[in-house]
């Protein structure tokens, strides 16, 4: 079964390698699912993508404000 996915919002870029792929945050859809945030890496024209991690605006809540923790 194919994975079916919709960047339904870009939101940032953290950084690209020399293959020019880039490490994003992004909102998307997975399967027509309600949106989640969503940090992986991408090729270029987002055909490819790797690893990654998704997580609910309730975790990314919690997330940011584990990180304001950090000096």
């Amino acid at each position: 079964m194919a994975i079916s996915y919709e960047i339904i919002k870009h939101l940032a870029v953290l950084s690209e390698n020399a293959s020019g792929w880039k490490k994003e945050l992004n909102l998307v859809s997975w399967n027509n699912r309600e949106p989640k945030y969503d940090l992986r890496d991408w090729s270029d024209n987002h055909d490819k993508m790797g690893k990654g991690l998704t997580l609910s605006k309730e975790e990314v809540e919690e997330l940011k404000r584990a990180l304001e923790l950090i000096e």
